[in-house]
């Protein structure tokens, strides 16, 4: 089940802001990692499996007070609309093409044959 995970970690720098974004990139399950947030203090990570404890203890761990927000699942765009087939009308008209068969007569010194 993929699922949107989003952690407010304190950061304080854009040293902290580099070292949270690797620990959550490196963990298990980990598809994408983005930093939000109006003072860009939150951390959303999408994935497949991923152990949102285990992962919020580590950012609070290695780079400041952590606190889970949100889990929820990401469901999977459904695209009702088909594409519609695409219909060729010519714009001009083109080179006409003349096919036509000549007939050799039967003797051995045909130059076609």
């Amino acid at each position: 089940m993929k699922q949107k995970i989003v952690v407010k970690v304190q950061m304080n720098c854009g040293k902290c802001k580099t070292k949270a974004m690797k620990i959550a990139a490196v963990a298990e399950g980990v598809i994408s990692v983005a930093i939000e947030g109006k003072e860009n203090d939150r951390i959303v990570v999408v994935g497949d499996g991923v152990d949102v404890a285990t992962l919020t203890r580590c950012l609070s761990k290695k780079v400041g007070h952590a606190n889970i927000v949100s889990v929820e699942e990401v469901k999977p765009k459904v695209n009702d609309d088909k594409p519609k087939p695409v219909q060729w009308t010519p714009c001009c008209q083109g080179p006409q093409l003349y096919i036509t068969t000549m007939d050799c007569p039967e003797q051995p010194t045909c130059s076609i044959m």
